[in-house]
Formats: C-alpha cells, sequence, structure tokens
C-alpha cells in the first residue's frame, strides 16, 4: 500500500526530528517529501549547532494537503517559530486536519497547532517549555512520550523517536479519522 507523507519545515528545524521520521516512513516503502516556503535546500539545527542541509521537494506553493496521506511537523525552536507565523504554512496544516488525515508533531512543532487553532480539546504533548502553551491554546497536555488523539499523534522529544515514529505509521495505516476535526 503506497502512502505519500508531506514533512513540513523550513530552516532550523531539529535535524533528527526530521531525519528519523523521513527514514522510518521511507522504510514502509512509502514516499516523504519536505515541503518548505523556500526551494533549494533547508538547513537542519542538529542539538547544539547547524547540521546537515536538505532538499525541499516541494514549496509550500507547489504543494497540496489533497496530494498527501499524512503530515508532519519536525520541532526545534526555530522551525515552528517560522511557520507559524506563515498564513499559507497554517492553511496547509489546517487542510489535513479537514481532510481528516494523521498528523505528527514533535517536540516545539505542535506550536504550529496552537497558531493553526487545531488543538482545542486535544489529548497532547510537546517538549516540555511549551506545555503551557499548549494548555492556554485548550489541549490536554500530558507528560508521555507519545500521545495519539483521533489521528494527531505528538511527542516530547527525539529521544522518543522511536515510540513516535510507530505510532505515527499506525495512524497512517489507519487512514482518515472521521473525529480528526479542525
Amino acid at each position: 500500500m503506497s502512502k505519500k507523507i508531506a514533512i513540513l519545515a523550513t530552516h532550523g528545524f531539529e535535524e533528527s526530528e526530521l531525519k528519523s521520521p523521513k527514514e522510518h516512513l521511507e522504510q514502509q516503502g512509502w514516499t516523504a517529501h519536505i515541503i518548505s516556503p523556500e526551494s533549494g535546500t533547508i538547513k537542519a539545527w542538529a542539538e547544539k549547532d547547524w547540521g546537515q542541509e536538505y532538499n525541499v521537494d516541494k514549496t509550500l506553493g507547489e504543494a497540496h494537503a489533497s496530494d498527501y496521506d499524512a503530515l508532519v511537523l519536525p520541532g526545534g525552536v526555530i522551525n515552528p517559530d517560522q511557520l507559524r507565523t506563515n498564513e499559507t504554512a497554517l492553511s496547509f496544516v489546517r487542510d489535513f486536519f479537514q481532510q481528516q488525515k494523521p498528523v505528527a508533531a514533535i517536540c516545539h512543532g505542535p506550536q504550529i497547532l496552537i497558531n493553526a487553532e487545531v488543538v482545542k480539546g486535544r489529548n497532547m504533548t510537546s517538549v516540555d517549555s511549551i506545555s503551557k502553551d499548549l494548555k492556554n491554546a485548550g489541549a490536554e497536555w500530558e507528560d508521555s512520550e507519545v500521545v495519539v488523539d483521533n489521528g494527531l499523534v505528538t511527542s516530547r522529544t527525539p529521544k522518543d523517536l522511536p515510540a513516535f515514529n510507530a505510532k505515527m505509521v499506525e495512524e497512517i495505516m489507519e487512514g482518515k479519522h472521521e473525529d480528526q476535526t479542525v
């Protein structure tokens, strides 16, 4: 069963939080596209310094949620901070929820979901530093390695990537989630 997954990122994403899910998705025999506001390459943040550059497969202007089976939002501090103020990125994210498709976000990635206004009433986790932001936006936050709520998969940090990757694949295999709401 062939699947196509969008990974939304820009400069400053946490390298392991894009690389590990992308590789895991590709190990399933699926296609994982890096979608970004800019074309060319985007540069990772690797824990304490700049990391590798990654090729962008499509820009936000070229990508449509209807072309994908799911969405992944890697964290890092810089990446979500840039994307959460980009209205095209927020619209792209909302489209996945409107189409009831799985969405997975790790670390600071849920900041994008806050600005997309899709967290109210959802059970979620994240890096601890944004837990209050999620609670203030109406999410039910818990300190767990992975939390799943009707197709929405969230995790805390790179150490949770094995659980995050496994649940992400499970939710993508299930397909659309009727209770996935905007």
